[in-house]
């Protein structure tokens, strides 16, 4: 049985295939790399927004209630002016 030969050109046109397979791949794993940063970071980004967020809508709700104390103390000082007339 004779061993199958591969004549050198072949064996160059092989080796450049492999070695742009290889530069592929470390393409891919430094995009996903990088992707993966980007992520991690957006997902800090997004856990801040929403402490915000809620820190916010807590904030609102305490100026509503404080909004709603003054307005009835607006109205019951109203309401004893118009006795007073």
């Amino acid at each position: 049985m004779s061993e199958p030969s591969i004549s050198f050109d072949e064996f160059q046109a092989l080796e450049q295939k492999v070695l742009r397979a290889v530069e592929v791949v470390r393409r891919e794993r430094e995009a996903r790399a990088a992707a993966e940063t980007e992520v991690a970071t957006l997902r800090e980004l997004l856990d801040i927004q929403t402490a915000e967020t809620t820190e916010a809508r807590a904030r609102v709700e305490n100026l509503s209630q404080e909004r709603e104390s003054v307005r009835v103390r607006v109205e019951a000082m109203l309401s004893q002016m118009d006795e007073l007339l």
